[in-house]
């Protein structure tokens, strides 16, 4: 496995250029795409009413020339893209609240369009698909914009980027009161399906809209936007309604100028050396009795990352406060489950409410000890994690991880989350042209959050974006890679 090597210093200016904006429309010899279809939102949504926007680049490498790129292969994006939208009609509509509506809904009305905007780009596509560290800044042009008002806001917005003879980028930018990241990979798999395969969808691929299978029979959906705007519970609905930062989204986190991104692979040989470290280290441990880990891959490279970046940003002047959380998929874990294409949000928030640097301040040393920080952090994400299996309240959940978010927020720390999954499988959306060279979740900078995804080769490894200063960056690189070498 190659690991990417230390941040490299020098990063061009990324000059995308607009070209045009088009908007597509649902096709239409679809009888739904002529009629209104609305969707209200559930607490599952509402929990993540005013969350920033979830934006996300795929990069394929596609050696076109500029022409080719418009003539041949943009048309028939374009194309498979209307044809997806008629199943997808909530993506064309907007995010608003009706006057005779109890509570905000997603409105697809005729006529309403996704806007798509072409671009073209000069800059070194081979280094904004890569893996080695590159500032976060150069991203910003490749990512589409949300439409917001006083009345609403868009659902989705994209951008079509060509690098000629180099390849293209695709930029989606979704609200996350709307959809959650499954969602989201569901309607790119539908979209890159009709691209190359001729209609219907498949099954699997077609989203359920009922709203109904999602209980709420205390009115959580309510209290979840209540807090977002700071409000009592006892906040009438149409005082709500006429609140003109209504759909604006809240600030989460500070982003600094001088931010670096990167990605890190782990090997499924990486992931089984952690699983034995931590093990080792939890036998010889003076706890009893041992409860038994649950050490997934996605618990010892979440408790693996966040150890290095406890250590890389330990000497940060600002000491911010750390906490951790991950979002987890209730489709399956509700009663009664509730189907894998379920269109929307149906994720709850899982948070560590103890600050980490003050929890593992004691941790740490020479010899044996050095394991214990990488230990504690997997005991914890593994409880976390065995949590789910218990039973699930999810609506009294979802009012407290908005509640312990906001707490957090407000005491201007942060806490370290996980954007997307493993079991996307965002490395098999293929349009035509082959599989993505690199998929990119760069809003994650702005929560503090790391992004995750299965490994590009399907080794069955995985791999993990972040954003750091420039010498966190660097010191982060050398512990994550220092760490494996050992074994």
């Amino acid at each position: 496995m190659n690991h990417p090597i230390t941040p490299i210093m020098a990063t061009p200016t990324n000059s995308a250029k607009i070209l045009e904006l088009s908007h597509v429309a649902p096709y239409t010899d679809s009888p739904d795409s002529a009629t209104e279809f609305s969707l209200p939102l559930t607490f599952f949504d509402t929990l993540w009413f005013k969350f920033p926007p979830v934006e996300r680049l795929f990069f394929y490498s596609l050696p076109e020339t500029k022409d080719s790129f418009f003539n041949a292969v943009l048309p028939k994006l374009n194309h498979s893209l209307s044809l997806t939208l008629r199943y997808f009609l909530p993506l064309a509509g907007t995010l608003t609240w009706p006057r005779d509506s109890p509570k905000p809904v997603i409105l697809y009305t005729p006529g309403e369009t996704v806007s798509v905007a072409i671009a073209e780009s000069d800059a070194d596509f081979d280094l904004l698909a890569g893996n080695h560290a590159r500032q976060a800044a150069i991203s910003g042009p490749l990512v589409p914009l949300l439409r917001v008002s006083e009345t609403g806001a868009s659902v989705v917005a994209l951008q079509i980027t060509v690098f000629p003879n180099s390849g293209f980028c695709i930029g989606v930018t979704t609200h996350h009161a709307v959809l959650d990241g499954k969602s989201t990979t569901m309607f790119m798999k539908s979209w890159a399906y009709l691209c190359k395969e001729n209609p219907p969808l498949l099954p699997e691929l077609i989203p359920f809209y009922d709203r109904s299978i999602i209980k709420d029979p205390s009115g959580v959906d309510m209290c979840c936007l209540n807090q977002w705007l700071g409000n009592s519970e006892t906040t009438t609905s149409s005082t709500i309604r006429n609140n003109p930062k209504l759909f604006e989204f809240s600030p989460i986190l500070d982003v600094p100028s001088d931010l670096f991104r990167a990605t890190f692979e782990l090997s499924r040989s990486d992931i089984d050396k952690l699983r034995q470290r931590v093990l080792s280290s939890w036998d010889k441990s003076s706890s009893s009795p041992k409860p038994k880990l649950h050490l997934s891959s996605f618990v010892l490279t979440f408790a693996y990352v966040l150890d290095c970046i406890l250590k890389a940003t330990d000497g940060d002047e600002t000491k911010r406060k750390v906490y951790t959380a991950f979002t987890a998929d209730y489709r399956s874990r509700l009663e009664p489950p509730v189907p894998g294409n379920y269109f929307g949000n149906c994720v709850g928030g899982k948070i560590i409410d103890e600050e980490l640097r003050e929890k593992l301040s004691h941790l740490g040393g020479e010899g044996g000890e050095e394991e214990e920080g990488l230990t504690a952090l997997a005991e914890k994400i593994s409880g976390m994690v065995k949590e789910l299996e218990k039973g699930i309240d999810a609506s009294r959940e979802a009012e407290e991880t908005l509640s312990k978010l906001l707490s957090i927020v407000s005491e201007k720390a942060y806490a370290v989350g996980v954007a997307g999954s493993p079991r996307f499988g965002v490395y098999s959306i293929d349009f035509g042209w082959g599989r993505p060279k690199k998929v990119d979740i760069v809003s994650a900078e702005k929560t503090g959050a790391i992004s995750m995804a299965e490994s590009r080769d399907g080794s069955g490894g995985l791999e993990v974006g972040l954003a750091l200063k420039k010498h966190q960056m660097d010191l982060f690189a050398s512990l994550f890679l220092a760490g494996l070498r050992k074994f």
